[in-house]
This record gives structure tokens, C-alpha cells and sequence, in this order.
């Protein structure tokens, strides 16, 4: 089995980061935008799975806990600010139609429709956005398609 990148984010900005430490990045997308929020001047706030939404798992049937991978504040062109939380997944995890064949990636898919769910209505409820950011949209060249 491949082992994919990982490690620990070294923060340049420590009084934007909320976390009581250094975040630990599970792939280079995810080590992409610990640097994006750590460097853009937009991000005010910032943290790495600092928040825990409970849900029930579909395939156990046990009530668990799904942590997104970042909570960030930032401010917009026009000044105002805003609060979302953010998962970092792969395409052929979030749309049905591109998890093809793979057994797995439906199953990523399935699970994340319900982990996803529970993030909207806590962040319904919390007055912030829930996002999805994958590869599209963090290395995307101007021709976003989906």
C-alpha cells in the first residue's frame, strides 16, 4: 500500500492560527491550504480539526464523531467577514458520477453525503458556511468544470 505525504504544518503566523498546535496535514491538498490560510492576508482566523460534529455512521450504524479538516475566518473584497468550515477531498470523492468503478470511492462518497449533512445543519444552526474544496478548486487554472 502507497503511503501518501503527511506531516506537521509549521505555522508562520501564529496569532492567526486558533489551535492549540501545529496542524498535521494528511495529504498536499491539505498542506496546500494550511499554507494558504497561514499566508493569505484575507485569512484572519484559522484552524486545523479544531471542531467535532457527531452523526451516525450509515454503514455501523454507530454514532460517531466527523471532524472537518479547517475552520477559517476571512475577510472578503467589500470588507465584510466570514466564517466557514472547510473539507479538503479528493473529486472522485464528492461527485457520484466520478467515483467510477472504485467500490471505495462509492463508499467514501456515501459516508461523506452523511458527514456532510450533519456539517450543514451544525453550521446552519452555528450561522457559518460549510464548504467542500477539492482539487479542482485548489489548483485550478481557470477553467473550473463540474
Amino acid at each position: 500500500m502507497a503511503k501518501f505525504a503527511q506531516g506537521r504544518y509549521r505555522i508562520k503566523n501564529p496569532e492567526k492560527y486558533l489551535g492549540n498546535k501545529e496542524p498535521y496535514w494528511r495529504s498536499s491538498w491539505e498542506f496546500s491550504f494550511c499554507k494558504f490560510c497561514d499566508e493569505h492576508p484575507s485569512v484572519k482566523q484559522w484552524v486545523s480539526e479544531g471542531i467535532k460534529i457527531p452523526y451516525r455512521n450509515p454503514f455501523t450504524g454507530k454514532n460517531t464523531i466527523y471532524v472537518p479538516d479547517f475552520f477559517i475566518v476571512y475577510v472578503d473584497a467589500q470588507g465584510k467577514q466570514h466564517a466557514e468550515l472547510i473539507e479538503v477531498k479528493p473529486m472522485n470523492q464528492t461527485v457520484k458520477e466520478k467515483t467510477g468503478r472504485s467500490k471505495a470511492n462509492q463508499a467514501a462518497w456515501a459516508l461523506n453525503q452523511v458527514k456532510w449533512e450533519a456539517a450543514q445543519a451544525f453550521c446552519k444552526q452555528k450561522g457559518i458556511r460549510f464548504r467542500v474544496v477539492t482539487e479542482e478548486d485548489l489548483y485550478h487554472q481557470g477553467n473550473r468544470k463540474r
